[in-house]
């Protein structure tokens, strides 16, 4: 279990490199509010002075410490010398000539053998990235620290917590400081080490607070209690530590801080651990084996060992699904060109396949929001196209009046003793001509979904245009210019086949009623009304006796100038007319099913023929044509900076991942019991 601590800690390094922390690694984050004593229980676990000191907010950023046990000098020296067991290679750290030292992760290959230095350069970086107006910033710091004398450890030192903004402090300094707390303690893989000084209230601590709103049953916080040499005369933190104020779950340890008249005169961390220890000897006799800084480091250790064994198997298939979906990922940018004319070819034959499979309905990628392709054209046809013809009244805009008016048109000067037949083509005309809009909008519909298919096409199926903008924008202008071409085409022939039906009508067609058999048809339903037919026939003498009378006898009826008399608006038809007027209904009706049933198959058929098939047949061929160009090939395959830059970025963070996953399967099972 003892190489479970370096294994994370080389885990970390290894996700560093990339810039992201994309797996939650186990880790002790050290919460406290501000002078609880956070920087002196750091220290004592180090057994060094290293961390900057002062009034309000020192510590602005997260300094993630790790402690790593190596062996004393003499031992190293003696493993290079070739006197050494060659067992411990690993720990010799050849060229390293100081007993402890420390490393940043932004000074690369710089050795620290001063922890006075390290201090320095903690507060250089931290006024580098935070400024020196005392604000904070989420960006860590990484420092390494080599030791015989610490436990392997890993530690986050985060700002402590503070309530009233001081000097030149942003307002809601409050905020970000707990922000930035709760980012780390979330993380349920982290242990939190909350620290809480022994004078004041333990109900009050605002570190137990935050860890109860991230870990309520306090499965994964550990609470110290410092200062304990600083409380009123006559009282003791013994009920607190023996968790009867608060209970905690991992436990609560006492530790005595260093005062700052110990730290003005440079006392000794290891003199201070003899105090603490004489100390707790003296006021805790029988907590004192289990209290103190060394007590801590040891339970900090053996905390962190269980709960990395706890996190492993987790860890290890979290590291694997990352795996492979970032080299899914990795996949779908390509690989850089290298060929410009294959793979040019490859994407113009791979866009065509797929626009055309769209419309037949085989693509790879099908919506399951929304019709799209073949069957939105399909439902254009039969619902859209096929509905609107469907509800066009074939008698609709034509009254009885009009159909009178254009009898009387066709009659001339004679009366007519029959319908005239150019009154029925005059009037049929007029409702077949209703047809011709609905189509063209039929036309219309469809080239607005081939259009629609581009950028399915290009968004869905063909992942490699993202890579290449100008590839994209010259594919989507060559077929949006072939449907361009096509739509007048396509709407010509749809005009062409109204005006094939409006230039004969064609009243020998198989399915149109005789004129003769709808005439005897609506005279045998007037009769039938008219009581045997004998009105019918009194009608017919008086409208025989009326013209003598009104032409032979002026002086007994008043004649009829129908040139000066207007024809009224609204009267009320002889049954003549009627029955003309019904005949002509008739057969318009009948005929105009005839033609709407044919341009309702014809207009379909068109639309494929002269726009659809012909884009599907051509599509690839145009594409070539247009695109495939000597000059242009280069031009045409410069990829986007974004896809450049996230390959680079997602083949660097498999590389880590697949680097995790090597270090994590060396941990052989009989490491972790």
């Amino acid at each position: 279990m003892e190489t479970l601590i370096p294994t994370i800690n080389r885990l970390q390094e290894v996700f560093l490199t990339v810039g992201a922390e994309i797996i939650q690694l186990p880790q002790i984050v050290v919460v406290g509010s501000q002078s609880s004593g956070k920087s002196s229980v750091l220290e004592s676990l180090v057994g060094r002075d290293f961390l900057p000191r002062g009034s309000g907010i020192v510590t602005r950023r997260p300094l993630v410490l790790q402690l790593i046990n190596v062996s004393p000098l003499q031992e190293r020296l003696k493993i290079e010398n070739g006197n050494g067991v060659k067992q411990n290679v690993q720990n010799s750290y050849p060229g390293v000539k100081a007993e402890e030292w420390g490393t940043f992760l932004h000074c690369k290959n710089q050795i620290f053998s001063d922890f006075q230095e390290i201090r320095r350069e903690i507060e250089a970086e931290t006024e580098r990235s935070s400024g020196d107006n005392k604000g904070i910033s989420p960006e860590p710091i990484y420092l390494k620290i080599y030791s015989p004398k610490v436990l392997n450890l890993t530690l986050v030192d985060l700002p402590g917590i503070t309530k009233v903004p001081v000097g030149d402090q942003p307002e809601d300094i409050e905020t970000q400081v707990q922000e930035m707390i709760l980012s780390f303690i979330s993380n349920p893989n982290s242990l939190i080490l909350a620290v809480s000084p022994a004078n004041s209230d333990l109900a009050t601590s605002d570190a137990l607070k935050l860890a109860r709103e991230v870990d309520p049953d306090g499965r994964r916080t550990l609470l110290v209690v410092s200062k304990l040499d600083l409380m009123d005369a006559g009282t003791d933190a013994l009920e607190v530590l023996l968790g009867r104020v608060i209970p905690v779950r991992l436990g609560i340890i006492g530790v005595v801080n260093r005062s700052q008249h110990d730290i003005n005169t440079q006392k000794s961390l290891e003199d201070s651990m003899k105090d603490e220890q004489a100390f707790l000897q003296r006021h805790y006799p029988s907590l004192a084996s289990r209290a103190g800084s060394r007590y801590l480091a040891k339970t900090l250790s053996r905390l962190l060992m269980h709960h990395i064994r706890d996190c492993l198997p987790e860890l290890k298939t979290r590291v694997t699904v990352l795996s492979s979906q970032y080299q899914a990922q990795l996949n779908s940018y390509g690989q850089p060109v290298e060929d410009h004319s294959a793979t040019l070819l490859q994407i113009v034959t791979k866009f065509a396949s797929d626009y055309c499979n769209t419309i037949e309905g085989t693509a790879r990628y099908i919506q399951t929001s929304e019709l799209c392709g073949g069957a939105r054209i399909c439902y254009i046809f039969h619902e859209t196209f096929g509905r609107t013809l469907q509800s066009i009244d074939p008698l609709g805009g034509l009254t009885e009046l009009d159909i009178l008016t254009a009898i009387r048109n066709a009659t001339g000067p004679r009366p007519a003793l029959f319908v005239p037949e150019v009154s029925f083509e005059l009037l049929v005309k007029r409702q077949i001509k209703r047809l011709e809009e609905p189509s063209l909008r039929c036309v219309e519909l469809v080239h607005e979904e081939l259009q629609r298919i581009i950028q399915h096409c290009s968004s869905f199926s063909t992942q490699e245009l993202l890579r290449f903008p100008k590839l994209h924008d010259s594919i989507v202008e060559v077929v949006t210019g072939l449907l361009r071409k096509r739509l007048p085409i396509t709407n010509d022939m749809v005009h062409n086949l109204v005006a094939i039906e409006l230039a004969y009508i064609n009243t020998k067609h198989p399915d149109f009623t005789d004129a003769a058999q709808v005439s005897a048809s609506v005279n045998s339903q007037q009769a039938e009304g008219l009581d045997g037919g004998k009105r019918w026939k009194n009608e017919r003498v008086a409208e025989e006796k009326a013209p003598a009378a009104g032409f032979g006898s002026p002086s007994k009826g008043q004649a009829i100038n129908l040139l000066d008399t207007a024809v009224p608006v609204s009267r009320k038809l002889s049954s003549r007319e009627q029955r003309d007027c019904e005949v002509i209904q008739r057969l318009i009706k009948c005929y105009f099913l005839i033609v709407r049933k044919s341009i309702q198959d014809s207009v379909p058929k068109t639309v494929m023929h002269f726009l659809v098939n012909f884009v599907k047949e051509h599509l690839q061929s145009e594409l070539v044509g247009q695109l495939y160009k000597q000059p242009l090939l280069q031009e045409l395959l410069i990829e986007s900076q974004d896809t450049a830059q996230q390959r680079t970025e997602v083949a660097h963070m498999l590389e880590a991942l697949k680097k995790a996953n090597n270090i994590i399967s060396e941990i052989r099972e009989t490491h972790l019991w």
